[in-house]
């Protein structure tokens, strides 16, 4: 796409405050309107950049699900209040931390070495960040857009795998990954789209999020090379994340050992028989001690 249109756009009313303050000096176009936000090509200086324009939360439609919320921390207490009241003053809190979540999330993963677009500032519920552009100079490519061989398609499943490893290392899920958030640059995939990332030791659903973005993965590419919806990459990347043995540069197989060993049924009633027996002694000498007390 190219980065021009029929000429420039009136500068937004969101966008004025960054005008003002030198951060951009020219609007460019508008590259995209979503659920979420709006994106505009933007100017700062020499360099072309892009805009993400965050919608109030009565105008997206994107819900803010609790099993994506698990393990975020409110460390304000006033604010962790407010946000379980659902007051006013409590939305707009969430609302706040749901647009910290990407931006946080964007450093994180930049400094960790994983392809997102390099975040440089967020102010006014506007988030400045890199332009993500193909070889020509033009906006890159969503990968759902684009066509391609089962060679290319192989080599281009396997570095998004790694993207996926790398995140999963700096302790980042996507959530929500799919060839609509994968951006295809000159130098490779680039992931995009990151409010709804979670902390993957903090939220107990992180091992299903993991799978899930990791089948979105090979269901797009399996479009192209079959093989790869029969692999299973995502319980493999979690089993080695729990087990301490996930790196960056780790060989993935796809494949993963289930535990086929027989359930022993009468250890596991006897367990539960002889756990029964001790809370029943327990709660006894309690009250045998307050009786004689």
């Amino acid at each position: 796409m190219p980065l021009t249109g029929g000429g420039r756009v009136k500068t937004p009313k969101r966008l004025l405050p960054l005008v003002e303050e030198g951060l951009i000096d020219e609007v460019i176009s508008q590259l995209m309107s979503g659920k979420e936000a709006t994106v505009y090509v933007v100017r700062s200086g020499d360099s072309t950049r892009c805009a993400k324009v965050y919608k109030d939360a009565k105008q997206r439609s994107f819900r803010q699900a609790a099993s994506y919320r698990e393990g975020r921390k409110v460390k304000n207490s006033r604010e962790a209040r407010a946000i379980e009241k659902g007051s006013r003053y409590g939305r707009e809190v969430q609302e706040q931390h749901w647009q910290n979540a990407e931006v946080d999330a964007l450093f994180r993963l930049a400094n960790a070495g994983v392809r997102v677009p390099q975040p440089y500032i967020c102010t006014d519920g506007v988030l400045l960040m890199e332009l993500v552009t193909d070889a020509d100079g033009n906006v890159a490519p969503r990968l759902n857009d684009v066509d391609m061989s089962e060679a290319r398609a192989v080599e281009l499943h396997a570095r998004l795998l790694n993207e996926v490893v790398r995140m999963l290392c700096a302790g980042v899920i996507h959530g929500d990954l799919s060839e609509y958030n994968i951006l295809l640059a000159e130098d490779g995939p680039v992931i995009i789209d990151l409010p709804q990332a979670v902390d993957a030791a903090g939220n107990l659903e992180a091992p299903a999020m993991l799978e899930r973005d990791v089948d979105n993965l090979a269901a797009y590419f399996g479009r192209f090379a079959p093989h790869l919806l029969s692999a299973n990459y995502g319980k493999e990347i979690w089993a080695l994340f729990e087990g301490g043995g996930l790196h960056p540069e780790v060989q993935l197989t796809g494949q993963i050992e289930l535990d086929t060993t027989p359930v022993d049924l009468d250890a596991v009633l006897q367990e539960l028989e002889d756990t029964r027996l001790e809370e029943e002694a327990r709660v006894r000498h309690e009250q045998s001690l307050r009786e004689g007390g």
